[in-house]
């Protein structure tokens, strides 16, 4: 392999030749032979754009050349259209702060614009500290790379995977409405209830994550630019962090703020602990609406039965003809996995010393990973799983007929206490509730099928 010589302030490091980083990633590299984890791809994208844009901000503050600023810009925008991916090499684990991870896009965005400036005929040349990394500091560029990553991903694929799942819910809610079936409270029978009022319970699930990612996504928009080291701006213009937001809007679409206090955004996370329990809520939805439909799908002939899903796949490797509920399996799986994510944000997150924290490369790859694995999920769910559910008429109306609950229609007409003799001989005597009221000169026939309509015990009464 064939290497050129870079240099930092520790001394020479030999680089790859092939490749557009300097001496402080390869040094990274070398010290951090630590799992396959690599620093996420949103990550060095949001860092494309923060470059972009404080190359800009520093240009009309006049305190970087114009052409500087354009080389820089050509550098990041080659980033954000994923050319330059095979030149982020960075494990997560590996300085807390992430002062790696951003020496490697200023070293790399410093080469290529370089490579530009000659091609131009410019005399200029770019360094990776002193114009890329202008007027900044690891400790307030890798929490607001973070904050843009975890906004882009929130919004731009998050929400619109749960849009698209809460659609299809709303239209089986919808058509399903009328379709009278028994009613499950800690898996035993309960009252009737209509299927489409059993999926409007996960229609407003969904409602309500919409919503509550959306409200948790506003408050990651408030940047820790412009803070540098510690949180008081040494070595920025006082108007350099305010600049540098209004670029990155312009530059996402997204409305970004210079957040008030920097010594709290460059040691707390609880914006994104916040934002990931808006995730981890709209897990844990996931994994009751999952679970509800494996369950009401169970057997095909002993098990409930109510609903079918489509069959994607063979379920074993040893039963012939047998299909298993593997979108409920797989969604479930990630909410698994996103609970644990929370678990470990909120410790890191709880982990900031003085006035830094030094768990950010594990947050944000957990953060990430929690929106990517969601969004696919849902978007998987929906289209292999949810848009194919469909009622088992049939056994929807044995199990609703075979129901000894349906009792508590008679509640208001001869007392809690004569019901239950009359459940619990149909019970005892494999009979119906009928049978059993009749047999107990409780009611007559007539009486019993002018209190116990089903249909009418699914709204009040």
């Amino acid at each position: 392999m064939d290497y050129r010589i870079e240099h930092d302030t520790l001394g020479e490091v030999k680089v790859p030749a092939d490749k557009y980083w300097g001496a402080q990633t390869q040094r990274s590299k070398q010290n951090f032979p630590i799992g396959n984890e690599k620093m996420p791809k949103e990550i060095i994208r949001a860092f494309a754009i923060l470059k972009k844009s404080t190359a800009k901000a520093n240009s009309e503050l006049g305190l970087l050349e114009e052409e500087k600023y354009h080389a820089i810009a050509y550098a990041a925008d080659l980033v954000l259209e994923g050319k330059l991916d095979d030149h982020f090499p960075l494990v997560v684990w590996q300085t807390g702060s992430g002062t790696q991870s951003n020496m490697n896009v200023n070293e790399v965005l410093a080469h290529v614009g370089n490579t530009y400036l000659v091609e131009k005929g410019s005399k200029l040349r770019l360094h990776p500290n002193d114009d890329v990394n202008k007027s900044q500091s690891s400790n307030d560029t890798y929490p607001t790379a973070l904050h843009v990553s975890a906004v882009l991903k929130m919004e731009d694929i998050v929400l619109p995977a749960i849009e698209q799942l809460k659609a299809t819910t709303k239209e089986k809610m919808e058509a399903y409405m009328d379709i009278v079936k028994i009613g499950r409270t800690h898996l035993q029978d309960a009252t009737p209830l209509t299927l489409g009022q059993e999926i409007s319970g996960w229609y407003e699930m969904l409602v309500k994550a919409e919503r509550f990612v959306a409200e948790s996504a506003h408050h990651l928009k408030e940047l820790a630019i412009g803070g540098t080291a510690v949180g008081t701006g040494l070595n920025a213009h006082p108007e350099f962090s305010n600049l540098v937001c209004k670029a990155i809007s312009e530059f996402t679409g997204k409305t970004f703020i210079s957040a008030k206090n920097k010594f709290h955004s460059l040691t707390s996370y609880d914006e994104l602990v916040y934002a990931h329990g808006a995730l981890k809520a709209l897990a844990a939805n996931l994994m009751k609406i999952a679970n509800d439909v494996r369950w009401l799908a169970s057997g095909p002939r002993c098990g409930i039965g109510e609903i079918t899903i489509p069959s994607n796949e063979p379920g074993s490797s040893i039963m012939p003809g047998k299909v298993n509920p593997t979108q409920s399996e797989a969604i479930t799986m990630v909410a698994a996995q996103v609970m644990g994510n929370d678990a470990t944000i909120g410790f890191a997150a709880s982990q900031g010393n003085f006035e830094l924290n030094v768990f950010k490369p594990v947050m944000a790859y957990n953060f990430l990973q929690s929106c990517q694995l969601l969004a696919d999920s849902m978007l998987s769910f929906d289209e292999r799983c949810m848009q194919g559910l469909e009622p088992n008429r049939e056994k929807i109306d044995q199990n609703l007929n075979d129901s000894l609950m349906l009792v508590t229609a008679l509640n208001p007409h001869i007392g809690y206490e004569n019901a239950a003799k009359i459940a619990k001989k149909a019970f005892a005597d494999q009979s119906t509730l009928k049978e059993a009221a009749v047999a107990l000169n409780l009611l007559t026939e007539e009486e019993f099928d002018q209190y116990v309509i089903p249909k009418e015990m699914t709204q009040p009464k």
